[in-house]
């Protein structure tokens, strides 16, 4: 790693950005050119990406790029996570088409209200509603001269003071209400966020659906793209229909069974593997599912 005060270097391998950054984990990275350009927690952060490396540049000074680092995982040994999947034709055709595909590891905060506003909706259309509450409720960050705005996500605490009226003008719909409760719930501390970190998978999981808005599915994305849990293996209609379409062509498995064959199958990173399979499905064969190519539907919440 090459650092200086607003510039730092990765060394990387196998890291593909632009699959990792599109893949339906985080709404806030938006391409430029050759450039990503987004927000991680109060830093704005440009990206460029080569074979070997990523670089990535601040509008500010920085001292200690920890928390990029851990966003990123970028000392994750990708070929020890792949060499655990389940050797089958599938998994193996989405491994050579993603390969280098990565999981962040993001603010649960915000993970878990990214995920509430995106039910039912498509990456793009998450992508406005986020931006539109950062914009409205989040603080500004410092970005280079001449830069647009940009906001950090609001907190739980700023959003606790909103109406719902309100968070309906950013085009969230019927997911204001939840997400407005929700906030106040983690803001009056009856959820702590950092406390699920010290729990199992399944009572951190319990926790979370005890939250407005949240079904199985949102608490297994935020429990996979926020706390690292391995195990949870989020089931949306894209992974529904891909388990259908790649594992039981000829069978009506009920969705209760194929979650349980996704619960032993895919090995100690179960997670990992979903992603493949989702980012695969969506890119690779989209003519074998009904949704289209640009999104995630989240209708499985």
């Amino acid at each position: 790693m090459r650092t200086s005060e607003r510039e730092v270097v990765f060394r990387v391998c196998d890291y593909d950005l632009a699959a990792t950054l599109t893949s339906g984990q985080a709404f806030r990275w938006y391409q430029h050119g050759d450039t990503w350009e987004g927000v991680i927690g109060s830093h704005w952060v440009r990206l460029r990406s080569s074979q070997d490396s990523i670089i990535a540049e601040t509008a500010r000074p920085v001292t200690n790029w920890e928390w990029l680092t851990h966003y990123f995982q970028i000392h994750l040994g990708l070929g020890d996570v792949l060499a655990s999947f389940p050797q089958d034709e599938s998994m193996n055709s989405a491994v050579m088409a993603c390969h280098g595909l990565r999981l962040l590891q993001q603010d649960p905060w915000e993970c878990l209200a990214s995920f509430i506003l995106s039910s039912t909706k498509q990456i793009v259309q998450i992508r406005q509603i986020v931006s539109l509450l950062c914009k409205g409720y989040g603080e500004p960050v410092a970005v280079p001269p001449g830069h647009p705005p940009a906001f950090a996500f609001p907190s739980p605490a700023r959003l606790a003071e909103t109406t719902e009226a309100e968070l309906r003008d950013c085009k969230m719909g019927f997911r204001a209400p939840y997400l407005l409760k929700t906030a106040r719930i983690i803001a009056t501390g009856q959820l702590d966020l950092d406390g699920l970190r010290q729990m199992s998978v399944e009572r951190a999981r319990a926790e979370l659906l005890q939250l407005p808005g949240v079904g199985r599915k949102i608490a297994d994305c935020v429990l996979l793209f926020a706390y690292g849990f391995q195990s949870a293996f989020p089931v949306d209609v894209w992974i529904m229909k891909a388990l259908r379409e790649l594992y039981f062509p000829r069978r009506r498995l009920s969705n209760l069974r194929l979650q349980r064959f996704t619960e032993t199958y895919f090995g100690p990173n179960a997670g990992y593997a979903q992603q493949y399979l989702f980012h695969y499905m969506r890119t690779q064969r989209p003519l074998m599912l009904s949704k289209p190519k640009a999104g995630r539907s989240h209708s499985a919440a």
